[in-house]
């Protein structure tokens, strides 16, 4: 072991340290997340407490102004919807995502956009070489000199030249490859990733740039490094969607600025990222016509309707155990429903294997796709083809009852919008909606009439 240097444990998800191997941290209740590193003790800083005219003094809250056009917008309209309405000066964004799902090439349309508009741009790779990035930039588009490209990885470089050229946004990535020289273990432990973050957090606050950095993700789906990652920024968004599929979805999972409830749907194509600005129209493409087993629902993603298709097929099962199979939504809300169609409307499917799914990948847990989920369950087991033109939506109860669930008005409109002739809504909507030109709406109550609808239909 080198001199002057200590072994210490932190934990993954809080960053709790510890001189010595835990099981459970004592922080965040965790199991089996101490990591052993190897470090050097700080020297303690020069000079003590900062002079008295240095120190700020608190401000009255009413004094604070906002300016309304304080948000830079990034003239992409998806990305802008999830940030809450364009970039805050002075943020510190982390984006995640999977190897290869265009965290890069999104951040690098965001560049240019910027670009064009006169913002300075500081692009700054700890993983590719000038030569790559150029290579990617020219299958988006042309760029212009507002934006200058760095290749490093230590900090003090970086922190050192973001002051000397103070561009207005800086790109990051990714921060895994980043180091400080007074932490002694490898890029991307967690002593690295925290003290880099933190660097990053207070040139942000500090003299109001807004930064962007790139996060990996472990094999569960996380931002990999100590949970307190992030806490500490701003905001995180995180890319969803199949690497071999071409679309992709922008999800925050948290924001300071904006809701956390939007979502921005792109399309991946030679050019770069494309935006989907229907998404409903998108994800509806290659509906079969004719086939039972498939209706449509609409589901709420913040402020946005989106409509999919449910795909069930219900068979006899060859076992003594049937199989329940669940894609892109919750596997325990389809086996309680599969219940309440069992006991309620007296559908025998213990003997049967049932899958459902829902179609275009996308991933669907608001407990209005409940009716739509038990229609096509019955639509498979019956042999029942539900007209293309008809869409549900309601909350199903373990009584059998379809409650009520929120912006009807949104989903009936968006319905509306894409052709469809039918909704079947729950009766408590009613109210809300009155009556709605261009449309048919069938109100129920109960699961057993909105099944008694589709079968005599």
């Amino acid at each position: 072991m080198l001199k002057n240097k200590k072994i210490v444990y932190f934990c993954q998800e809080c960053g709790y340290e510890s001189a010595k191997w835990m099981g459970q941290c004592p922080g965040c209740k965790a199991w089996n997340t101490f990591v052993e590193e190897a470090v050097s003790p700080k020297k303690p800083a020069s000079g003590g407490m900062k002079p008295m005219e240095k120190r700020q003094d608190p401000v009255v809250l009413n004094d604070i102004r906002l300016s309304e056009d304080e948000r830079q917008t990034t003239k992409i309209g998806e990305l802008d919807r999830v940030l809450g309405g364009g970039i805050v000066p002075g943020s510190l964004v982390l984006v995640g995502g999977d190897p290869g799902i265009g965290k890069s090439t999104l951040l690098l349309q965001v560049c240019r956009n910027l670009a064009e508009k006169q913002v300075s741009v500081l692009y700054i790779s700890g993983e590719e070489s000038l030569r790559q990035i150029k290579l990617r930039a020219d299958r988006i588009g042309t760029f212009t000199d507002k934006l200058t490209l760095l290749c490093e990885t230590n900090l003090e470089v970086i922190r050192e030249i973001i002051q000397r050229r103070k561009p207005e946004v800086v790109i990051i990535d990714s921060i895994q490859t980043m180091f400080h020289e007074d932490i002694s273990s490898a890029p991307g432990s967690v002593s690295q990733v925290r003290e880099s973050t933190n660097i990053l957090m207070q040139l942000a606050k500090g003299m109001g740039v807004s930064i962007f950095i790139v996060g990996h993700v472990t094999k569960e789906g996380n931002v990999a490094g100590p949970r307190v990652l992030e806490h500490m920024v701003d905001t995180v968004l995180y890319f969803e969607g199949d690497r071999h599929a071409s679309y992709r979805i922008l999800r925050a999972v948290k924001n300071r600025f904006g809701s956390t409830n939007e979502i921005g749907v792109f399309e991946m194509r030679n050019t770069g990222l494309e935006e989907v600005k229907n998404p409903s129209e998108f994800m509806l493409n290659g509906k079969p016509s004719g086939s039972s087993g498939s209706v449509v629902a609409c589901s709420m993603e913040g402020t946005r309707p989106i409509l999919v298709e449910i795909q069930a097929l219900v068979c006899q099962s060859n076992f003594g155990i049937p199989r329940r199979t669940a894609v892109g939504t919750d596997f325990n809300r389809v086996n309680l429903l599969m219940a309440v169609l069992e006991k309620k409307v007296g559908i025998r499917l213990a003997s049967y294997d049932a899958y459902v799914n829902i179609a275009g990948g996308m991933k669907m847990t608001e407990p209005a796709i409940d009716l739509g989920i038990s229609l096509a369950v019955v639509s498979s087991c019956k042999d029942i083809v539900i007209p293309d033109s008809v869409v549900a939506f309601g909350e199903v109860g373990l009584s059998g009852e379809v409650r009520a669930v929120s912006m009807a008005g949104q989903r009936v409109a968006e319905a509306k919008k894409l052709g469809f002739e039918t909704v079947i809504l729950p009766e408590v909507c009613r109210k809300s909606l009155g009556d709605v030109k261009g449309i048919k709406l069938v109100y129920v109550s109960w699961i057993q009439e909105a099944i008694n609808y589709i079968t005599h239909k």
